[in-house]
């Protein structure tokens, strides 16, 4: 079952620039061209692109703060538009632009106010609330005014105010922002649990690819307001990326290691970069021929990261 659906959504605004001292010139530009995409139920899928790509767009159609002008869209089964009230109570959103918190108010007080807001029952509120501030680090906070946390602290807030009433969809938009390494390792943890223990559906907006390569299998990559990309994150690799590298650490410095299937394409004494197609070789196999001709200490496989392969795809569409 779909829980998002998106058929050819087009999105356009009017944009007055100046022109001379008096007129102004009218511009309509596309946000959003033809998208069409679906997000199964359980799935968690990353939507990346650079600013002005689109994303936000998207997210605000689907979550019913804006109407389309083209195609259609349902979430969780509501058109979102036309049902916002009913879609509220199934959805939970993080916009890093945009607060779910009362700046002047200790956290703890939002977060009674949001399941007044939400009609939520008191145990299960509290449920929630308890295994939110535990996992996400929040009970010496509780009593801060919002506008006193960090920024990281207040994304935690955040995350927790969007999953008070238990949505079974999720929209995020950079959840991981501002946070230091340790809670940055927790928020993911986290949001793996949520995702394979309750089966929410999760759309994770980002510019941290980090959080994509260990958050999703499936990758959404819109530019210039068109989604380029739809699938997997290996897929992605071997369609835009297909080599590995191989590094070994020799007993002995030497020269360059001459491999058939491999191009040495660095030396730093004994250790020695190699690089090949993972299509046509095997990293077994090109161990077992450096294993021929060299005493191997250790060895490592590198994999393409993800942000270099999205990259390069931005690079192709310009």
């Amino acid at each position: 079952m779909n829980v998002v659906e998106t058929h050819g959504l087009t999105k356009n605004f009017v944009v007055y620039e100046r022109n001379g001292l008096i007129r102004r010139t009218r511009e309509v530009r596309t946000a959003v061209a033809d998208v069409s995409f679906s997000v199964a139920a359980g799935e968690m899928v990353g939507y990346v692109g650079p600013n002005g790509a689109g994303k936000s767009t998207t997210v605000k159609i689907l979550t019913g703060i804006l109407v389309p002008d083209a195609g259609t869209c349902s979430v969780a089964g509501f058109v979102p538009h036309k049902r916002r009230l009913e879609l509220a109570r199934r959805i939970g959103v993080v916009f890093g632009q945009r607060s779910n918190l009362w700046w002047d108010l200790p956290l703890i007080e939002s977060f009674d106010l949001l399941r007044h807001l939400y009609r939520v029952d008191h145990q299960k509120h509290q449920a929630n609330l308890d295994e939110c501030v535990e996992r996400l680090a929040l009970e010496d906070v509780l009593k801060t005014p919002v506008r006193q946390l960090s920024l990281g602290q207040r994304m935690r807030g955040e995350l927790t105010a969007a999953l008070l009433h238990g949505p079974t969809v999720l929209f995020l938009d950079e959840p991981t922002i501002g946070l230091d390494v340790v809670s940055k390792a927790a928020v993911r943890d986290f949001l793996a649990d949520l995702n394979r223990d309750r089966n929410t559906t999760v759309l994770l907006t980002t510019h941290d690819l980090d959080d994509i390569e260990r958050l999703c299998k499936r990758l959404l990559i819109i530019d210039h307001g068109t989604v380029i990309y739809d699938g997997g994150l290996n897929e992605l690799r071997d369609e835009y990326e297909p080599y590995r590298t191989l590094v070994v650490d020799l007993v002995t410095s030497g020269s360059p290691l001459a491999i058939d299937g491999a191009e040495t394409v660095k030396v730093d004494g004994p250790r020695q970069w190699l690089r090949f197609h993972r299509d046509r070789y095997s990293a077994s196999e090109l161990i077992n021929r450096v294993g021929e001709v060299a005493e191997i200490r250790d060895l490592t496989i590198e994999e393409p990261d993800i942000e270099s392969v999205v990259a390069k795809i931005y690079t192709r569409q310009t």
